[in-house]
């Protein structure tokens, strides 16, 4: 609907650039959640190169969505001037007051669903540090085991502990 009342050309300038931001910013969300769980099956399949590209791919979107952010705040300063407040003190609520009611409904439903994809993205990158953090704890016990290093972790009983050993030499010259 969004992108037909865009083509139309029966939007306000305003409508038309609140309406194009919310889709780029579904847009973008739905790129990064895609990385993010693309990297959380190379995570689990231990997948070192796949995790890497992902980072970069999750880096990549990040960097858009800062230019995203620039334009969120350019809509917010313009919704701003023609509401007689600050651009912080802006809300979505106050934007869709200087909407058409279809339009205003529109960009509720788009900021609705760009809030849902945003809560699962943050839910499957903490998903993801935590696998991460297991992955590399447990590299870090199989380096410590090769190299023979005691573990510095603590066990059910108290700090581990190296096991005891003895070793005396009684040489006389």
């Amino acid at each position: 609907m969004t992108g037909s009342l865009i083509q139309r050309g029966s939007l306000n300038p305003f409508e038309r650039d609140v309406l194009a931001h919310l889709e780029a910013q579904i847009d973008s969300a739905q790129r990064l959640l895609g990385s993010i769980l693309g990297q959380g099956s190379a995570i689990r399949e231990r997948d070192v190169e796949s995790v890497l590209a992902r980072l970069a791919d999750i880096k990549t979107e990040m960097d858009l969505r800062g230019r995203l952010e620039g334009e969120r705040t350019d809509l917010l300063v313009r919704a701003g001037a023609q509401l007689g407040v600050p651009a912080a003190a802006v809300t979505l609520e106050a934007m869709t007051g200087l909407m058409t009611d279809g339009v205003s409904e529109r960009a509720r439903e788009r900021s609705a669903e760009l809030r849902g994809l945003l809560d699962e993205v943050t839910r499957e990158h903490g998903i993801n540090r935590a696998l991460m953090r297991q992955e590399l704890s447990f590299l870090d016990h199989l380096v410590r085991l090769l190299a023979k290093e005691p573990d510095t972790g603590y066990r059910p009983g108290g700090p581990a502990t190296p096991a005891a050993s003895h070793h005396v030499l009684n040489l006389q010259a």
